[in-house]
């Protein structure tokens, strides 16, 4: 019986290091060099210059490297959800067994579907107003309570609690859970924003409990990076109407510091990363308590002035109690140096007054003199004006001094009635007589 050799070969055993560095020739050799057209997305620009990407259409997805000297040379800033044509080798990242592409050059090849219709929607809402400056409100300072949207299972909650436990670890915290991808990720996210909003405004109510609920005073809407794709439930219209009805401050912080959503417009500020969202809204702890112990300090250091200075003047007036013996002295001296003025002032006057004595002795004899002769001389022209005013001089003229029975002088006509008895005074006696007609000149 002949022996057949068995016709089944065995396959060659490859190191795996060989096996890729085959694979990477027979691409060079099949296929390099090669342009792609694809779509952006998760793009990320390294430290080192590097860019990290992938190109994407509706049927597949290929890694893409762009090392530092090739993306010095773009003259355009790639995004998410662009299309672009990519030019370089295809080749296989040996530490990992993946296939890649090392782009050497890029150019725009116009936008892609989902970029494209985030620019309709950014451009519909921004003409609508909604993401005008005049509307967006400050931070409060000091808010009594925070509101936070998110994933319960995002390392977005993770970065926002801590650090608003490092910074503010006395404002309460609400987290109003929800989606922040999928088809579902939309509605999700403006439910829990509903319920935030109504706390919101219970807690701004004067007769607000405040004991049930903290106060919402500001709201964090975070979401860590992604794609363009795993962003894209933060570009939903109904999302970004239901943010600008905000009744208190909403900050906005999804993805990474490059990614941008209609979310972010639409909010009162846009945080580059949930952390820095948390930041905004929470001022140090260790900052207040610094601002506190300064004014504590001024006022402390103010109150000590005072205290100062009532004190030296309590020093000084129990001093001047202390030692009542020197007032009595000083009043003692003040009361000697009056007395002494007052003895010099009484002297003086009565030398003054002697000297007086002495003259009016020398003169009054010819004062007196002058006098009497003075008032002789008045007396002399006041007989003499007495005399020129005589009545009876006049009388002796012819003319009589008329008067009624009563002695009341009659000095017009209309005083006298027919029948009237008057007297008529002369220069030697006196005539009565009897009104028979008056009559005037």
């Amino acid at each position: 019986m002949v022996e057949r050799p068995n016709q089944a070969v065995a396959p060659r055993v490859w190191e795996v290091g060989a096996l890729c560095r085959a694979i990477a020739d027979a691409l060079e050799a099949r296929f390099n060099p090669v342009a792609v057209r694809g779509e952006i997305t998760g793009f990320s620009r390294a430290s080192s210059g590097h860019c990290y990407f992938s190109v994407k259409d509706a049927t597949g997805q290929l890694r893409c490297a762009m090392f530092r000297r090739a993306a010095s040379l773009l003259d355009f800033s790639p995004r998410d959800g662009e299309l672009v044509e990519v030019r370089g080798r295809l080749g296989v990242y040996e530490a990992r067994g993946d296939l890649q592409f090392i782009v050497e050059s890029m150019q725009r090849a116009g936008q892609g579907a989902l970029f494209e219709q985030f620019l309709r929607l950014k451009a519909q809402l921004d003409a609508e107003g909604l993401f005008d400056t005049a509307r967006k409100r400050p931070l409060p300072l000091q808010p009594r309570g925070i509101g936070v949207v998110t994933s319960t299972g995002a390392a977005a909650l993770h970065d926002v609690v801590t650090a608003l436990r490092r910074r503010v670890p006395h404002i309460p915290v609400v987290l109003a859970p929800a989606q922040v991808q999928g088809a579902a990720a939309p509605a999700s996210l403006v439910a829990a924003l509903s319920k935030l909003y109504l706390l919101a405004q219970a807690g701004q109510a004067p007769e607000a409990d405040l004991s049930q609920n903290p106060p919402i005073d500001v709201i964090l809407l975070v979401r860590g990076g992604g794609s363009i794709e795993d962003l894209w439930a933060f570009n939903d219209e109904q999302l970004a109407r239901t943010i600008v009805q905000s009744p208190v401050p909403l900050v906005c912080g999804v993805g990474h510091e490059t990614d941008f959503t209609i979310a972010d417009f639409c909010a009162d500020l846009r945080a580059p990363t949930p952390t820095a969202a948390a930041e905004l809204v929470a001022q140090p702890r260790d900052v207040w308590l610094g601002a506190l112990g300064l004014l504590a300090a001024r006022i402390s250091d103010g109150v000590q002035r005072q205290l100062d200075a009532r004190h030296q003047r309590l020093d000084q007036a129990a001093a001047r109690l202390g030692r009542p013996s020197g007032l009595v002295a000083r009043e003692q001296m003040q009361l000697a140096r009056l007395a002494q003025r007052m003895r010099h002032g009484v002297l003086l006057k009565l030398q003054r007054l002697a000297q007086s004595q002495q003259a009016l002795t020398a003169h009054l004899p010819q004062a007196l003199q002058r006098s009497v002769a003075q008032q002789s001389d008045r007396l002399g022209r006041a007989a003499l004006r007495l005399e020129l005013l005589d009545p009876r001089l006049v009388l002796q003229r012819g003319y009589a001094l008329l008067t009624d029975a009563d002695g009341h002088a009659v000095t017009s006509v209309r005083q006298a009635r027919p029948g009237d008895a008057l007297r008529a005074t002369l220069a030697d006696g006196a005539v009565d007589v009897t009104v028979t007609q008056p009559r005037l000149l």
